[in-house]
């Protein structure tokens, strides 16, 4: 039997979380050709470590293999995730007093969702992703963008260009990384003595307390919490200075960091207004017991009942003839699918509006991958909004585009509708 090791500090990983058994790369979508050929799997089974309590998934592929030239996912495909972009350049110029002799650096910055709305304030910035895709349509925004892996090595490159950041932002990427360790420390060597690092990612806690199974997919190797992020981090010479809750994702966090020998003050907010929000994160992460055996007991069984939930419901509908169809081509609905069983002969199809991805195919799924317009013109009886973390933005723009009325439904702690 292969044994796996924790990412961070090297202990056998004996514990597991969850098994959703054997499934492809959530974002590997395939085309009609591909259909004909083998389909590559990997266990999709989640461990947690004993001695750090890193929660983690074997890195069963290499990251080049999952990130790939054609990677279909691009940020600005939501309206709601461009809206909160915004938002946090807003108040991240006037937290760290940014103009235009600073120099804000995101790790994967994807097409350019984000920098886009620093570049139009005459702040200097760099995206640095690597796939190639979302990089040519970040360049096509003039967003500068780096097509690399980002990790001590570059971050050293860019610090002996003369690049150091005031502001580095890591948005829904450090789960991605394979050595959080050297990213991490990447950072450290990035940041200029007094600069600040804001990283976001899906909070444990959150994924725990909302059944999230299906945000457990191969380009996820970290489920994070701020406990552990915190000690990973201080390895490395970083510090939390501040944290944010977030609704994003199903619940996330905003993690602020600096340069433990920078001498930073969290920015315009006091140090104990920060220093409060931090051990209130903290605090709670401890009365749900994350770093206990008991917070993991059941979220096998919870997996199951959403699952059999949504077979039940797929089945009832085929049997009364209602045409129930899925919305949103994303990689939790892949997991979900997956891990269901789910194939065309209960889910027709599902629409997205990535032109990356329709003409496509689901992996694992096979299912096809449709324009909205389609799906609309199939005249659903029902919906099932596959991520549901923008479910009511769905449903709101179905209506807008005054297609024909349908039930909304997720899948997501539990069957119910949107």
């Amino acid at each position: 039997m292969t044994s796996h090791r924790c990412r961070h500090c090297d202990t056998l990983l004996e514990q597991e979380v969850i098994d959703l058994g054997h499934q492809p790369p959530s974002n590997a979508y395939l085309s009609a050709a591909q259909l004909l050929e083998p389909e590559l799997t990997y266990p999709l089974k989640v461990y947690r470590c004993s001695e750090c309590w890193l929660v983690q998934l074997p890195a069963h592929a290499a990251a080049d293999e999952l990130f790939t030239a054609d990677y279909a996912y691009f940020s600005s495909t939501s309206s709601s995730w461009c809206a909160h972009a915004e938002r946090f350049v807003t108040a991240a110029v006037e937290r760290l007093g940014l103009d235009s002799d600073s120099l804000v650096v995101e790790l994967a910055s994807n097409d350019g969702y984000l920098l886009q709305y620093v570049a139009q304030r005459g702040i200097p910035c760099l995206g640095i992703e690597p796939t190639a895709a979302t990089a040519a349509a970040a360049r096509a925004r003039g967003v500068d963008t780096l097509e690399r892996f980002f990790g001590t090595p570059l971050a050293e490159e860019l610090v002996q260009q003369g690049r150091q950041a005031d502001l580095v932002v890591a948005n829904n990427v450090l789960a991605h990384v394979p050595d959080i360790n050297d990213f991490l420390a990447g950072i450290t060597r990035l940041l200029r003595p007094r600069g600040q690092a804001s990283i976001e990612f899906p909070h444990l806690l959150r994924l725990l307390q909302g059944n999230q199974f299906d945000t457990i997919y191969h380009e996820h190797y970290s489920y994070l919490s701020l406990a552990v992020l915190r000690r990973i981090a201080a390895r490395v010479g970083l510090a939390v200075i501040d944290v944010e809750e977030l609704t994003t994702h199903g619940g996330s966090l905003r993690v602020w960091l600096a340069r433990q020998d920078g001498g930073s003050d969290g920015g315009l907010e006091t140090p104990a207004q920060a220093r409060r929000r931090v051990e209130a994160v903290l605090a709670a992460e401890l009365t749900a017991g994350l770093e206990t055996a008991e917070a993991y007991a059941g979220f096998q069984q919870r997996a199951e009942v959403a699952k059999h939930a949504l077979l039940r419901c797929l089945l009832d509908a085929r049997e009364r003839g209602e045409r129930l169809l899925a919305y949103g081509a994303a990689a939790k609905g892949n997991t979900l699918l997956n891990y269901a069983g789910v194939r065309p002969d209960l889910l027709a199809a599902v629409a997205d509006q990535a032109p990356s991805k329709i003409g496509r195919f689901l992996p694992g799924s096979h299912i096809p991958v449709i324009a909205p317009v389609e799906l609309a013109a199939a005249r659903p009886d029902a919906l099932l909004v596959l991520p549901w973390n923008i479910a009511a933005e769905v449903k709101q723009q179905w209506g807008v585009a005054g297609y024909p009325p349908a039930r909304f439904l997720r899948a997501i702690p539990t069957l119910e509708p949107v």
